[in-house]
């Protein structure tokens, strides 16, 4: 009998949703086959929103995303891939529904648990790692917003923060002290390392730090911490943020947290001493890295990306072995 393989790689977290999570993902997985990724459940829009309002489960396209983003490169992995990422077009209620959204939801109703069903949706896929919601409970994200007049009103919900009039000074989460998942809380706790971001900062990012219990595996885990920046401003959400202001909105957010890492393509970054100085105040070092793809859009490269995590994981982990 064959013994069974065991996987290697540091025990690597990903936090985050949608594209920029799938474009973490994509790079991480080449890095270690112990990899989790952490998803936010805030969404309220298009197909998620509507399987959130019709049958009260958490909002599966941001986990759908993820876990299409750990199929194989092989024949059965592509084609998994874009069946969960496909979307119907019709004149009926299937109408922009994606066939990955259908399913988690089916897995669910029928196992009548998301972690479970989330694990089950991974081993048809042959996922290469495991996908779990931040929460337990659908949540709803609020941000006081600096209005041109000068003025601060209230935007509630994912799908109107992210394209906010005016300038978010502050995110929280409605509820206020949602339950997290605690396979999310224990797989934290067991890191080598976490990664926050990249990502749509505000509604993506930034939520994994206020829900309460995850919060505080981030902050107590003994996994290293890397944040890692996005390559440009978001239109609404985070228009006219420089790469410096990103993190000074993160460290205000999460004034404990420690972090040891913040990666960043040269590009991006307006001014590199002031990002240095930022990321000192919360005990990090800026590691500069082109990860852009070649084209100069706005996307992650997946190879570059991955040589500059194992520049980063190499480097700073050094001779400080990955927990078995």
């Amino acid at each position: 009998m064959r013994p069974a393989r065991t996987p290697h790689g540091p025990r690597i977290v990903a936090l985050g949703g949608g594209h920029g999570l799938s474009a973490n993902l994509g790079a991480l997985r080449l890095m270690s086959e112990r990899l989790t990724a952490i998803v936010t459940v805030a969404d309220d829009g298009g197909s998620s929103g509507r399987l959130r309002d019709e049958l009260g489960v958490l909002p599966p396209g941001d986990l759908r995303m993820a876990l299409a983003a750990l199929c194989e490169e092989n024949e059965w992995g592509r084609t998994w891939r874009d069946v969960l990422q496909h979307r119907f077009v019709s004149d009926g209620d299937l109408d922009r529904h994606a066939v990955g959204n259908l399913l988690i939801a089916a897995v669910w109703d029928i196992l009548g648990d998301t972690v479970d069903g989330l694990d089950w949706v991974g081993r048809l896929l042959g996922a290469r790692g495991r996908v779990l919601p931040m929460a337990s409970v659908p949540l709803t994200i609020e941000a006081d917003v600096r209005e041109e007049g000068g003025g601060v009103g209230i935007v509630t919900g994912q799908s109107h923060v992210a394209v906010a009039p005016g300038r978010i000074e502050q995110v929280r989460l409605v509820p206020a002290d949602p339950p997290a998942c605690p396979d999310s809380v224990a797989a934290v706790e067991e890191a080598d390392w976490v990664v926050l971001g990249p990502g749509s900062w505000f509604t993506s990012v930034m939520p994994h730090l206020l829900v309460p219990e995850l919060a505080m595996a981030l902050h107590t885990t003994r996994a290293r911490r890397c944040v890692t920046l996005n390559l440009a401003a978001e239109a609404g959400e985070t228009e006219g943020l420089t790469a410096t202001d990103h993190l000074t909105v993160l460290h205000q957010h999460a004034p404990q947290l420690r972090v040891d890492v913040v990666l960043a393509d040269p590009s991006s970054v307006e001014d590199v001493e002031q990002l240095t100085r930022v990321a000192g105040a919360m005990g990090a070092r800026t590691v500069m890295r082109q990860v852009r793809v070649g084209d100069g859009s706005p996307r992650h490269d997946t190879l570059r990306l991955a040589a500059a995590y194992r520049d980063v994981f190499d480097d700073v982990l050094g001779d400080v072995p990955a927990r078995g």
